[in-house]
């Protein structure tokens, strides 16, 4: 029985079974193909979906639903008098859109008369929108038919801007509606090209894009499924990254496996010989490296923020998906194809698979020469671009949220230089009937309150809404929803509760960091486990993990300099730390997997240096190829008009490149190469190696004289 499972990895590479696999798959796509559609369906696009499970905003949140079946969000139209003094023509301009929005005005609400602001410059209408159904079907069209009517016929001298809640909402969701089909577009062409220039082959990079197709169709299914029937979050922003992980690890899995097919196709006139032996001896490497894909992305489970719990187990079904597909339909698609998909540069048998001098023997040949010298300034560098990352500027407000601003922001931003900043967007406290009075007297004496207002009541609840002095998104209105939380929560029976979108940041921010203090721990445990069961060792596991987390914090302060100077970010986003440490040591870490393996196979054959050595020559392309590939996939990232995603494609990008081109090409072969035969320690090949002595070095690198032996 065991035998059988051991063929098990090799079986797509088999006369028969190739054609099995290759139906089984065709058919899989067309049953699963309708349902694959079907994702947007079951995405969180609400408050919660981004907020911390158990914050106290998110059960505001949760309260307010109670309050009406069809709850009211504002949209404001703001009037600005370009200079001076706001004319009588923009006074009539806003008196006459008011009577316009009630069309879009939701059932027994009332648009609020133009507000004036003190210093006589601006107008502010509020109109309050029926977040299921309006009179133009839904909140969408409200917002636009409320735009539409404000820019309609603005007189010269003031401009005109619609923002508030609704406003906010709508734009966000125009940026993530858009979001899918931008990422798979420009992911797909940014493969393609690097694949074009990988095989210099019109034919070859056809086979991993229809493996990653078949691996899209397989992942977006299962995240419906598991979606709709057991719970799995899925929010816009996770699942537009999930086709982003999918190409990018999937064509990593296949860049190692057609160059191990292609090099097995030199010592073998059979390719289905050749592909079976490619696959048994790259499954490990690729199964350890989904596996901690997996696993690490599915630690993330452990945190508070909704929108992180849904990043990392929807990636976590991406990679599994991913891994499947590239194992099985990829190598029946290549054998089934026969040799001439490497056209023009066919490998013939009988053919040396390598050839005797190229970069990455030199490169070793380097690294041989001086292993010390080499990992210590390899460290040095890594240590300090991770300088770059001391003192970083956290948090992004909401106008900062945007590479290009949209109207929602420009608005809020009329607001705040015209009226006390929080007047568009409220704090809103929820309580038992009953203790209005008593709280809003709590509230109302809170430093940095403007006004507090009567809200609702309904079923033995009733709510406040509380303008805030300052700005929603910033430090002091921060510090006022704290004062406001103490002073009302002290207001005994009243059972007080303090929300809104300055409370939501609040309480983003604290879980942040929250989570990276729990999952970072837990993510480097795991991933440790699944390199001691791959390697047998503890010496080079321990290795590996100090050196991805060097190159982590490199990669953050390498790209928070790029934040600051080139892109000009105002800060970095609370998530990012978190988010990146995850995704990089799950993803840096296939790399070092991939030389690591090969180098153990290569040690079990010609002792532990010129193991090494080989293993750093024969994946020393492949592993480029892949870093360059996911590098350049998740760079797409960098384009989009979010910040935060552009910030998670920069800091993945850069820390990808910097595992592939400096950690696992220079650090981490001079550690073992220094560390010689106790880099296997306690496993069988440190007790079995014997280290070269010094000097004994080639010119390709390889030692010169009396090679190692193993066994």
């Amino acid at each position: 029985m065991s035998s059988r499972i051991k063929r098990l990895p090799a079986a797509p590479g088999g006369r028969r079974a190739k054609w099995l696999v290759l139906a089984a798959w065709v058919i899989l796509a067309l049953a699963l193909g309708p349902l694959a559609g079907k994702l947007g369906d079951v995405e969180e696009s609400g408050a919660n979906a981004f907020l911390p499970g158990n914050a106290e905003s998110a059960k505001v949140n949760t309260e307010l639903e109670k309050f009406r079946d069809d709850p009211v969000m504002p949209a404001v139209a703001v009037y600005t008098a370009s200079e001076g003094k706001m004319t009588d023509a923009g006074r009539a301009k806003a008196a006459a859109d008011a009577k316009a929005f009630a069309e879009y005005t939701a059932k027994g609400e009332q648009v609020s008369q133009p507000i004036p602001s003190d210093d006589g410059r601006a107008l502010m209408t509020i109109v309050p929108l029926d977040t299921a159904d309006s009179a133009k079907t839904e909140l969408g069209d409200a917002v636009e038919g409320v735009r539409d009517i404000a820019d309609a016929n603005a007189p010269p001298g003031v401009d005109v801007e619609v923002g508030g809640a609704a406003g906010s909402l709508m734009d966000s969701v125009e940026v993530f509606d858009s979001l899918d089909s931008t990422l798979l577009i420009a992911t797909a062409a940014v493969v393609t090209l690097l694949l074009l220039i990988t095989y210099r082959s019109p034919i070859l990079w056809i086979f991993p894009l229809l493996s990653v197709a078949f691996a899209a169709v397989l992942t977006q299914a299962s995240t419906y499924l598991l979606a709709k029937y057991a719970g799995l979050p899925v929010d816009p922003q996770s699942a537009g990254i999930l086709m982003v992980l999918v190409f990018g690890v999937g064509t990593d899995y296949a860049l190692l496996l057609i160059a191990r097919y292609r090099e097995e196709l030199h010592g073998h006139e059979d390719r289905h010989e050749a592909m079976r032996i490619a696959l048994r001896r790259t499954f490990p490497a690729v199964f350890a490296s989904a596996a901690t894909i997996a696993v690490g992305l599915s630690c993330l489970a452990l945190a508070d923020i909704n929108s992180s719990r849904s990043l990392g187990l929807v990636g976590a079904v991406g990679a599994v998906c991913a891994f499947l597909a590239l194992v099985t339909v990829l190598p029946a698609l290549l054998v089934i194809a026969g040799r001439w998909v490497f056209w023009p540069f066919v490998p013939r048998y009988g053919t040396p698979a390598h050839k005797h001098r190229t970069v990455w023997s030199r490169i070793g040949a380097a690294v041989a020469a001086r292993p010390r010298w080499s990992w210590m300034m390899s460290a040095a560098v890594t240590a300090v671009l991770a300088l770059g990352a001391v003192g970083l500027n956290m948090g992004l407000s909401q106008a900062e949220m945007y590479q290009d601003k949209p109207e929602s922001v420009v608005a809020q931003e009329r607001i705040s230089d015209h009226y006390p900043s929080g007047a568009s967007d409220p704090a809103k406290i929820v309580l038992t009937a009953g203790h209005e009075d008593a709280v809003k007297a709590a509230a109302a004496d809170t430093r940095g309150v403007a006004d507090v207002r009567d809200g609702e009541r309904t079923g033995g609840l009733a709510t406040l809404e509380v303008v805030l002095k300052d700005a929603p998104d910033s430090e002091a209105a921060k510090d006022t929803v704290d004062a406001l939380r103490t002073n009302v929560h002290e207001v005994e029976g009243a059972d007080a509760l303090v929300g809104g979108t300055t409370a939501q940041t609040l309480d983003t921010q604290r879980a942040a960091d929250r989570d990276l203090k729990v999952v970072v721990p837990v993510v480097l445990g795991v991933v440790f486990l699944v390199l001691i069961g791959l390697l047998r060792a503890l010496v080079a596991p321990v290795l590996l993990l100090s050196t991805v987390v060097l190159s982590n914090l490199a990669a953050l302060g390498a790209s928070y300099f790029l934040f600051t100077h080139v892109f000009d970010f105002a800060a970095v986003d609370w998530s990012i730390p978190l988010m990146g440490f995850v995704f990089l040591t799950a993803l840096g870490i296939d790399y070092n997997i991939f030389l690591m393996t090969r180098v153990r196979e290569e040690v079990e054959k010609q002792g532990h240096a010129r193991g090494v050595l080989a293993g750093l020559t024969s994946t020393g392309g492949v592993i480029t190829s892949a870093g360059i590939v996911l590098a350049a996939t998740f760079a797409v990232f960098a384009g989009l008009p979010l910040v935060t995603m552009a910030q998670m494609g920069v800091l993945v990008g850069v820390g990808v490149l910097l595992d592939t081109f400096l950690v696992r090409t220079v650090l981490v072969p001079a550690l073992a190469l220094d560390l010689g035969r106790w880099t296997w320690w306690p496993g069988a090949l440190f007790r079995r190696a014997e280290p070269a002595a010094a000097g004994e070095y080639a010119e390709d690198g390889f030692p010169a004289r009396h090679p190692e032996r193993v066994g």
